[in-house]
C-alpha cells in the first residue's frame, strides 16, 4: 500500500490493515529503559540521589527522556514496578499522601443495616504515590514526580518537610477508634496495616522530579535535591537516539541524517520543539511508502511543528 491508501477522505468505506506502529507507541506500552542512553553526568547524578537519599530534580526539554530515567534505574536495581505522579496546578501534597472519600463513608453510614460494617474507615482510604512510596519495605521504591513545575508555586515547599523526615501522618487514622487499619496501595490491590495513624517509611524511596524549566523553585526545596540539567543534544546523540528507538543504526549522510540535523539546529537556535517530534518525523519519513516531493515537505512541516505555536 501507499501512503495515500489509508485514509483519502473520498467518503467511501474500506477495511484496510493499517502499517505496524513505532515500538514507542505498541499497546500494551513497553519500557523503554533498555533503549535509553543516558547523557553524560546523568550517572553520577543519579548515583549521588541514590548514596545520599536524596530526591534527583531533572530538567530538560520535552522528550528528552527526563521521565525515562527512573525506568531504567528501577529495572536495573530491582525497585520493582515505578509508581507515577503526574502534578497538574490542582495537585496537593494530601492527595499524593492518601485520599480519604468522607462523602462515601457519610452515604455508607446512612445505607448500612450493620454499624460496625458501615462505620469501617478502611474502604473509604488509599495512599497515594507518594504515601505508598514511603511506606516501610525492605527495598526501596522508585517515585516519578512528573512535571512538577505544572504546580501550584506552594507544592515544592509543601513537599519539604515529608521529604526530609520521611513520614507522615493520617489524621483520620489518628483519631480512629481502632489502632490499626489496613489502607489500600495506590493502584494495588495490596494493603498495609496502619498502627496509630503514622507512617514512618524504613528505605528511603528513590525519587525523579522532573521539570521544563517553566517554574523557579525556592532555594530550601533546591537544597534538598541532587539537580541534573539535560543538555541541548547534539546531531550526533540525536541520531543515536533515534536509532536506538528504531533499533538501526542511522546513517550520518542523506535524507535522514539531514533531517536530525536540521532539527538539532532548531534546537540550538531555542525553537522549542520536543525530542519525540523528530522520533515521529524519522519513523514516517523513513517508510517506504512515505510521501515525496511537496507532500513530503508538508508532512515534514506537520510534524516538526514548533511547540509554543497554536
Amino acid at each position: 500500500m501507499t501512503w495515500d491508501d489509508y485514509y483519502r477522505g473520498d467518503g467511501v468505506p474500506r477495511a484496510i490493515e493499517l502499517p505496524a506502529p513505532p515500538p514507542w507507541r505498541t499497546f500494551p506500552r513497553q519500557p523503554m529503559s533498555s533503549v535509553f542512553q543516558p547523557p553524560p553526568g546523568l550517572r553520577e547524578a543519579v548515583n549521588a540521589a541514590l548514596c545520599l537519599r536524596r530526591p534527583l530534580l531533572i530538567t530538560g526539554l520535552p522528550g528528552s527522556g527526563k521521565s525515562t530515567v527512573i525506568e531504567q534505574v528501577a529495572a536495573e536495581l530491582d525497585f520493582g514496578p515505578v509508581l507515577r505522579w503526574h502534578v497538574t496546578s490542582r495537585s496537593t501534597l494530601a492527595d499524593a499522601l492518601y485520599r480519604y472519600d468522607a462523602l462515601g463513608r457519610i452515604h455508607a453510614q446512612r445505607l448500612g443495616g450493620d454499624r460496625n460494617v458501615a462505620d469501617d474507615i478502611a474502604p473509604f482510604l488509599q495512599f497515594g504515590p507518594l504515601g505508598t512510596a514511603l511506606l516501610p519495605a525492605e527495598r526501596p521504591r522508585a517515585l516519578l514526580i512528573d512535571e512538577i513545575d505544572k504546580s501550584d508555586l506552594d507544592l515544592p515547599s509543601d513537599l519539604l518537610d515529608v521529604l526530609e523526615r520521611g513520614e507522615f501522618e493520617v489524621p483520620e487514622l489518628v483519631r480512629y477508634e481502632h489502632d490499626e487499619v489496613d489502607v489500600r496501595l495506590y493502584q494495588s490491590d495490596g494493603r498495609h496495616r496502619v498502627v496509630n495513624g503514622r507512617i514512618a517509611c524504613t528505605q528511603f524511596p528513590f525519587i525523579v522530579m522532573t521539570s521544563n524549566g517553566e517554574q523557579i523553585f525556592p532555594a530550601p526545596f533546591l537544597r534538598r535535591c541532587i539537580r541534573y540539567t539535560m543538555a541541548r543534544p547534539s546531531a550526533e546523540a540525536l541520531r543515536t537516539l533515534v536509532g536506538a528507538h528504531l533499533g538501526t543504526d542511522l546513517p550520518d549522510r542523506g535524507p535522514v541524517a539531514d533531517l536530525v540535523q536540521g532539527f538539532a539546529d532548531r534546537i540550538e537556535a531555542g525553537e522549542n520543539l520536543a525530542v519525540d517530534q523528530l522520533l515521529n518525523a524519522v519513523f514516517l519519513l523513513s517508510r517506504d511508502d512515505a510521501p515525496t516531493g511537496a507532500a513530503r515537505e508538508e508532512l515534514t512541516a506537520l510534524l516538526l511543528r514548533e511547540l509554543s505555536r497554536a
